[in-house]
């Protein structure tokens, strides 16, 4: 129920459930405290006028691929950092704000890893499809408020 809507009552979890209201509350509370549930505001990442999602395929030696996604993934503007099977063995997910700051990602800084062979960008030109509840994609300096 609270990955539906995060708002709902305790009141309204306790009479689906067949429980009191204190029992919702204790198992809400030792979730939190446990670190396996937290609550945040999901925005889109359409929201940021000016960025936009930018993907950068990887080829990297097959023998170092989770050392070479271990190094992408700690590039500050970098969001997420997928392994992948086919042509490309890791996907860089990232928000730019224009093309020289996608250049300098994808050849000043990705491509100057070591035990990476050849990198190929792609921007998401229109959305057709989002769910913000599967995958929030925020800037970094975003994500680090968030905590």
């Amino acid at each position: 129920m609270l990955g539906r809507d995060a708002r709902v009552s305790n009141r309204r979890i306790a009479a689906e459930l067949g429980v009191t209201e204190g029992t919702v509350r204790g198992r809400i509370k030792r979730l939190q405290q446990d670190g396996l549930i937290a609550f945040t505001a999901i925005t889109g990442f359409q929201i940021e006028q000016r960025a936009r999602l930018a993907f950068i395929n990887v080829q990297a030696e097959v023998n170092r691929v989770r050392e070479v996604a271990q190094v992408i993934a700690d590039i500050p503007t970098v969001n997420a950092v997928l392994i992948t099977m086919g042509q490309f063995n890791i996907t860089a997910m990232c928000l730019i704000d224009d093309l020289d700051a996608l250049v300098e990602l994808a050849s000043d800084k990705i491509l100057a890893v070591d035990g990476v062979h050849h990198v190929e960008t792609s921007i998401a030109v229109k959305t057709v499809k989002y769910n913000a509840r599967m995958a929030k994609i925020t800037r970094p300096a975003e994500v680090a408020d968030d905590d």
